[in-house]
């Protein structure tokens, strides 16, 4: 069964063989993509806070039929904040449209367009491993604004691409051809 929201690093229609050839491979450039698809660990902790949102709506539905309105209705607000905190969690990474690039995380929205950005790269720095405090060697993407502060965009070890550092890389070549293509004509 395809699954579309999984392709997001491809146009429709292109195979495995070809994708790697097409530097900007979505149709809509003006629509905000995610050029890269979600990992492993993120959409598995997403699956989980599902999981665990069934359980305590079931859970809501039981105590309603049990006649403890107050109850269920609470359970019901904390499962559909589950439910909201694992879409959310799905939406986090780095989109990019012709307009510039966003990187939405789970609290704060940063947008930069592409004329703000002077250049995209990719360094060799201490990286959050998959977000954690702790902190190990890796690469980051970053964006340098026009005021000289940069902008981690991506690393190795995030949720999306731990322990898929070929990932990482088409992730990072893809969004540095958006910033060049755009950078340009902005």
């Amino acid at each position: 069964m395809p699954l579309p929201f999984l392709t997001a690093d491809r146009a429709s229609g292109e195979t495995a063989e070809n994708a790697d050839e097409v530097a900007l491979p979505l149709d809509d450039h003006d629509q905000w993509r995610r050029p890269y698809r979600p990992g492993p660990w993120r959409v598995a902790a997403a699956a989980m806070l599902l999981l665990l949102a069934s359980f305590v709506l079931l859970a809501a539905m039981i105590i309603a039929f049990a006649g403890a309105v107050p109850g269920a209705g609470a359970c019901l607000g904390l499962g559909l904040a589950l439910i909201a905190a694992s879409l959310r969690l799905l939406r986090v990474g780095v989109w990019v449209s012709r307009h510039g690039v966003r990187r939405v995380g789970f609290f704060f929205t940063t947008t930069v367009a592409w004329n703000r950005a002077t250049a995209v790269r990719t360094v060799q720095q201490p990286v959050r491993w998959a977000g954690l405090p702790r902190t190990v060697q890796g690469q980051a993407l970053l964006l340098v604004r026009e005021s000289g502060e940069p902008l981690p965009l991506l690393t190795d070890h995030n949720a999306d691409f731990l322990s898929r550092p070929e990932a990482f890389d088409r992730a990072a070549d893809t969004i540095e051809a958006w910033a060049d293509e755009y950078r340009q004509t902005a």
